[in-house]
């Protein structure tokens, strides 16, 4: 069929292209990250198809035969024992760390806002991001040097005092306190300063206003500072939701690393994410670990379209897309 050209038509498509043209600076610094997205993240999407393969180095990807059945690696994650034992513990986690860090994480950013000393918040708010910076296994030494059952801080403290020494690396019930804490204790101060900058961005002239009508600090932050925080805590609920079926970038190293990986607290510490890497690294179950990925991923973008979807039918202005 022949597209008939109109002058409208016309009118649009050079203004579309002069827009383009003004905008080529802006396209030309966008062009770098998404070349790196592109190469990193979207070319090697392809690979899912192991899913659906018996996959074998020797054939590659797409030399390998396809499953008969073709879900049969699903079929045995989803038959495993662990599956729903893995799956428990990611979901409680992450909703866990979802609301302790977004909560703590405001309560730290209007705190850091009333320190006028330029010098002193600037200190309190390094103290508070360093640990961001430590990797797990920095983190795994500390936790060891406060648990070990011999030479542990903790447990020096309570036999010096007449009691027992605890066995934590033996008893899965201590980690689901331990790993929530130690994930909050590093990542907190990340999401505070994030928090601090959008608090930076209200007009100052709220506060002044509501000061002069004899506001107190409580009702200052309750009915202004909070509402004008809505739409950065939405965002980051909902980059929260995309990730409730993973253990994070690159966060599921806190559950690996910092239990050391003992199999007896596997009840309590095991996620989806540690049980694919022992899978490749253990088994070498390549199409069961993409498999679990695949899962993964087709839940987490859902569960973005669903939350994504609710807030848009409640409040449109404040939806990500």
């Amino acid at each position: 069929m022949k597209t008939i050209t109109t002058p409208s038509n016309k009118g649009k498509s050079y203004r579309t292209l002069r827009s383009a043209r003004r905008q080529a600076p802006f396209y030309l610094m966008m062009a770098p990250g998404l070349i790196f997205i592109t190469i990193l993240f979207y070319i090697p999407m392809a690979g899912v198809i192991i899913a659906f393969k018996d996959y074998n180095a020797r054939d590659g990807i797409f030399g390998s035969p396809w499953m008969d059945p073709l879900f049969k690696n699903f079929e045995f994650f989803f038959k495993s024992d662990a599956a729903r034992t893995v799956t428990f513990n990611t979901l409680f986690y992450n909703l866990l760390e979802a609301v302790t860090v977004t909560l703590c994480a405001l309560a730290i950013a209007i705190l850091l806002n009333e320190v006028k000393n330029k010098v002193t918040s600037a200190t309190y708010k390094g103290s508070i991001l360093l640990p961001t910076f430590l990797s797990w296994i920095v983190i795994q030494y500390i936790l060891f040097s406060l648990l070990s059952v011999d030479r542990g801080i903790i447990n020096s403290t309570i036999t010096g005092n007449g009691g027992e020494a605890i066995y934590w690396y033996s008893e899965p019930s201590y980690w689901r306190f331990i790993l929530p804490i130690a994930y909050l204790w590093k990542n907190v101060g990340y999401f505070s300063v994030l928090y601090v900058a959008a608090i930076a961005g209200i007009n100052p002239d709220y506060y002044e206003a509501a000061q002069l009508d004899g506001a107190s600090k409580w009702q200052r932050i309750k009915h202004i500072t909070l509402p004008l925080l809505k739409p950065t805590i939405i965002v980051l609920s909902l980059l929260w939701v995309g990730k409730l079926f993973n253990g994070g970038l690159g966060d599921w190293n806190g559950f690996y690393t910092l239990p050391n990986d003992a199999g007896a607290l596997y009840p309590a510490t095991d996620v989806i994410d540690t049980l694919v890497f022992r899978s490749l690294k253990k088994v070498n179950d390549y199409g069961m670990a993409s498999a679990v990925g695949l899962y993964q991923a087709v839940v987490g973008f859902f569960l973005v379209l669903i939350s994504n979807y609710i807030i848009k039918k409640k409040d449109p202005d404040n939806a990500l897309f």
